[in-house]
């Protein structure tokens, strides 16, 4: 498995996670996609992978979006033979001692193709958001689920397991969205494929370290392109 961590100035956080997952999931390779963070993000990674055969870094010249490093992130997971490919906040809003049950829970269920870490299930939670930042969360996902007709209770969260045939299926252009509207625009180019997906719940916690660089409007118009 290769897990993919998109970071920008994310060097508060980045070397606890990375040991965080090696104790979560020994067996994962790790690949840091960072956008040219001034913070020195990038080159701790760097200097780290020097000493640790399991991470490997690409740089970006410049802040391009989480879309835009994820879907690198997969392209590399799908050329480098993974069979399969997970994404995770870098700032520990996921937890990564989570990451395992969706590796397991898709063992159990071989006919899904996509395991969804889920606030909006049973179990799953939010820790730490003001009402405003619940609400627009909430908005998204019903929206998503409605107009889209995804399956799927949180369509708007990063924390997943993604089968590599199944990203290999889809063409490099089938995803447009550059930012954070990739989320949901992912799954419904899955879906129209034939895609199954599973969630596991997990509470979110808001970071703790680092700013965050979610950008509300951002993500409402771009979700309102999708179709």
């Amino acid at each position: 498995m290769l897990v993919v961590i998109a970071t920008y100035d994310e060097i508060d956080n980045l070397p606890r996670l990375v040991e965080a997952l090696h104790a979560a999931v020994p067996w994962a390779d790790l690949l840091v996609i960072d956008d040219g963070s001034p913070d020195g993000t990038g080159r701790w990674a760097d200097e780290r992978s020097a000493s640790d055969r399991q991470l490997t870094v690409i740089h970006r010249p410049r802040k391009s979006g989480l879309g835009s490093a994820t879907l690198r992130g997969f392209r590399e997971g799908i050329d480098r033979g993974y069979d399969l490919v997970a994404t995770i906040d870098a700032d520990f809003s996921h937890p990564p001692e989570r990451l395992a049950a969706l590796v397991e829970t898709l063992e159990r269920n071989p006919a899904c193709d996509v395991a969804i870490g889920s606030r909006y299930v049973a179990g799953g939670g939010i820790e730490g958001w003001p009402w405003r930042r619940r609400w627009m969360s909430r908005w998204v996902n019903r929206y998503a689920r409605w107009w889209l007709r995804l399956p799927v209770r949180d369509c708007s969260g990063a924390f997943r397991v993604y089968r590599a045939e199944r990203l290999a299926a889809l063409p490099p252009e089938a995803v447009r969205a550059k930012g954070y509207a990739y989320l949901e625009e992912i799954l419904v180019r899955l879906k129209r494929r034939g895609a199954r997906f599973v969630e596991v719940p997990f509470v979110f916690r808001d970071r703790t370290a680092g700013r965050t660089k979610i950008d509300a409007r951002e993500a409402i118009a771009a979700l309102l392109t999708i179709g």
